[in-house]
């Protein structure tokens, strides 16, 4: 029975390293993409449906790719309008055994067993992040990108709360009782930004875009410039 188990572990073990590999082959060359992050239920026609699609459409026409979980709901939406725009469409789906069908709008997907190695991807392979509204895996991956960035595990990027009447109470009580209890910095709010403009979203990404490029196209001591080439994120 022991041996029988320490067999299984080992396992496990190649099945997270060949996804860790597949993940790194296939989404190498992205360059510019944006993490959108929202529920699978909300469906299509929905308020937050229609933002999420004509939020990818921009980024879209912005020159980013759209990465999402690649189910429905939202992820449905961003991976549409980014679809719709010939743009690099991805989406990093996980096996689930409710909610979870990858939708018809990916034009380059992944399957994932596990959550943790999904979620590198999503972080290493992103510029930038928009959260619209979710439930615990959003919330999941929000907090996650935060905490990479707030322990400097990764650069500072923009994260985009889109929806200010559904995101607004927890950030009143990250402010009212995390910041008042003295549990996180006052700056590290500055991390975090609320829109209800998808126009805004994509200042937002251009400014940092932007400023990414100048900073790149630095030339290093040896003379040699890095060119234009995404902030470096988590390996």
């Amino acid at each position: 029975m022991i041996e029988d188990l320490k067999g299984d572990e080992s396992w496990r073990m190649f099945r997270i390293i060949s996804e860790f590999t597949e993940g790194f082959e296939k989404l190498a060359n992205i360059r510019y993409a944006v993490s959108v992050f929202g529920s699978a239920r909300l469906k299509s026609g929905t308020q937050y449906y229609n933002a999420a699609q004509t939020i990818a459409e921009l980024l879209a026409k912005n020159g980013y790719s759209i990465i999402t979980g690649g189910g429905p709901g939202i992820m449905e939406a961003a991976n549409k309008g980014a679809f719709l725009r010939d743009a690099p469409s991805i989406g990093l789906n996980i096996e689930l055994p409710h909610e979870q069908k990858p939708n018809p709008y990916q034009n380059l997907d992944m399957e994932f067993r596990y959550f943790f190695v999904r979620k590198v991807m999503f972080i290493k392979y992103s510029m930038g992040y928009v959260c619209l509204p979710g439930g615990f895996g959003t919330l999941d991956e929000l907090f996650e990108a935060l905490t990479l960035m707030q322990t400097h595990k990764t650069p500072p990027m923009p994260l985009i709360l889109f929806g200010s009447g559904y995101w607004s109470g927890l950030m009143a009580w990250i402010k009212d009782t995390m910041l008042s209890n003295n549990l996180i910095e006052k700056d590290e709010l500055e991390l975090i930004s609320i829109t209800d403009d998808p126009l805004e979203v994509v200042a937002v990404m251009n400014r940092h875009r932007d400023r990414n490029q100048r900073q790149n196209s630095i030339p290093t001591p040896t003379g040699r410039a890095d060119g234009n080439k995404p902030t470096d994120s988590v390996a």
